[in-house]
């Protein structure tokens, strides 16, 4: 059987990143571009976003390998979306450095004909009024709907988000984010509060503690691959995010795309920037799926 597509929506960036061990440099970087090179191995991803006139030759040619369609990705006049952060010691702190809009500022999605049908639609951790100008969009009242957010957009524009969870399917977001949205810690309590909000299933991402499915059925609980050293944590809830609609868009169960966003994750966060990604192919996100699986608790 072959991959059903996937649209995604997400930010498109030049990040600048500083880590502990004391490695700093730019790097393609972006929610669209992370989820894009962890699904695009498997299935074939349909881009929205956009890039300024500045954007690097290296950087599309990364969506000219992994996306399969790139006709709403915009080209703009102006400076791509910059971001620039430092990890502290703990690797999973970081500070922000400097954050520029530029041609993201006055970001419109826009979906053509072919894009308006997709069957899974992945919206990316960006502002909840551009998830929602691409739901409104949609043709296909049947398209599996992906949301992924963040701490700002719960703290900032709630209202919005709230309107996005009405029309979404499945949930992404981590046990920080799943606290600041409900007020409740534990982390089966908070999801299925959440599931009152709209979406029939959240996950809810644990970082080095794996990543917890909360459907109907219950509770199940992924483990991750054992990861030697952790170079670059940038990106590694997009690849997750990759690695879990992409089985999915495979016909894969909700438990095993749970472990295959888990397995895809660990590739990320070995490498600089993207590079940990480049090493995914099915042999070796199938042998991390086996290991994961081992750590799993599934009923």
């Amino acid at each position: 059987m072959s991959a059903k597509p996937i649209l995604t929506v997400g930010s498109i960036a030049i990040d600048w990143l500083e880590l502990p061990d004391g490695r700093k440099g730019e790097v393609i970087g972006g929610s669209a571009t992370y989820f894009t090179m962890s699904a695009g191995r498997f299935a074939p991803v349909h881009v929205v976003g956009v890039v300024g006139s500045d954007f690097p030759q290296q950087g599309m040619d990364i969506y000219h390998e992994y996306a399969a369609n790139t006709v709403d990705l915009q080209t703009k006049d102006g400076d791509t979306f910059r971001w620039g952060g430092r990890y502290h010691a703990d690797w999973e702190r970081r500070t922000t450095l400097y954050t520029e809009l530029g041609v993201f500022e006055s970001f419109s999605p826009e979906l053509s004909t072919e894009n308006r049908a997709c069957p899974f639609v992945c919206l990316g951790n960006i502002q909840p009024v551009l998830q929602l100008s691409v739901l409104n969009q949609l043709e296909n009242r049947e398209s599996l709907v992906i949301c992924d957010t963040m701490n700002l957009w719960i703290e900032t524009t709630r209202d919005d988000l709230l309107q996005v969870l009405l029309k979404t399917d499945i949930l992404l977001l981590n046990e920080n984010e799943a606290h600041l949205l409900t007020g409740v810690r534990e982390i089966v309590d908070a999801a299925n509060q959440i599931r009152s909000m709209g979406p029939g299933t959240v996950v809810v991402k644990q970082g080095s503690s794996g990543a917890t499915l909360v459907d109907d059925s219950g509770a199940v609980h992924a483990g991750v691959y054992p990861i030697e050293k952790i170079v670059d944590p940038t990106g590694a809830g997009d690849s997750f995010a990759g690695g879990f609609v992409a089985a999915l868009a495979n016909g894969r169960s909700m438990k095993s795309a749970l472990v295959a966003g888990s397995a895809t994750a660990s590739f990320c966060v070995e490498g600089f920037g993207t590079e940990g990604i480049l090493r995914l192919t099915e042999e070796t996100l199938q042998a991390r799926m086996d290991v994961v699986t081992d750590k799993s608790e599934f009923a």
